[in-house]
């Protein structure tokens, strides 16, 4: 067995933690991500030992593959209606547990996931935690139709909020253009800093051609965060009950 790093240790022990909190009978949303991959094998080996009956959706077709190939069954959202609890990871996530996703493109199913939740709980390495939302490179998915318009359009408001001068790359795979599960692109903004996320994110949604942005705003309940120790902390929105 390969000797996991302290930074696959931390997001491990935050996977394990975040899978006590199913229950059995669940309606479940399964993230997409390196940490949520850690999170699909420990929910395999409890649904396996604990014969625990659950209805599971994916974010992600990469994490649907894991999931059955763990001998777990997926179900679509549609079919299942609403999820008791979403488990995720984060690119990065600020004191208000407002977060930037869609490192592995898949943002659009992973926010309308969350958004059909109860709960959404997240894990992460502390490297993901910041002070202010930005140093991770924001993705917006785009339609591929005009997509050069729609890039023009982003680096206009972006000039409107004082955010202008800030690189935005299509992004790639093996030279072409990555595509989401929709068939769409991805354009990463490099902003450094975003001081009022809420604002982007609106400004962004209301663009013709931009389909979502990565900032989650509101829509976690709880992170919980591993060290390479093996422990873990738990962080709540300020004024969360526990």
């Amino acid at each position: 067995m390969t000797e996991l790093s302290p930074s696959d240790i931390a997001k491990d022990a935050a996977a394990a933690a975040a899978v006590r909190l199913v229950e059995n009978g669940m309606r479940l949303g399964l993230g997409t991500g390196s940490t949520a991959a850690f999170m699909v094998r420990r929910l395999a080996a409890f649904v396996k030992e604990d014969g625990l009956q659950l209805r599971c959706a994916a974010t992600s077709k990469a994490t649907a593959d894991l999931a059955e190939s763990l001998g777990m069954k997926v179900e679509t959202l549609d079919d299942i209606g609403w999820l008791d609890l979403t488990i995720d990871g984060a690119d990065e996530l600020d004191p208000d547990l407002n977060l930037i996703k869609g490192g592995g493109a898949a943002l659009l199913r992973e926010k309308i996931v969350a958004s059909a939740s109860d709960r959404m709980v997240v894990m992460a390495d502390g490297s993901k935690v910041v002070e202010t939302l930005g140093a991770f490179h924001l993705p917006v998915e785009v339609i591929p139709f005009g997509w050069q318009t729609t890039k023009q359009l982003i680096d206009r408001m972006l000039t409107l909020m004082d955010l202008d001068g800030r690189p935005i790359l299509q992004r790639k795979r093996d030279d072409a253009p990555l595509l989401t599960d929709e068939g769409n692109y991805i354009l990463d903004l490099s902003l450094e800093a975003i001081p009022e996320p809420a604002r982007l994110s609106a400004a962004l949604n209301a663009i013709p051609g931009v389909v979502e942005n990565g900032l989650f705003i509101g829509l976690c309940d709880l992170a919980i965060i591993g060290k390479p120790d093996g422990e873990v902390v738990e962080l709540r929105p300020e004024g969360a009950e526990e």
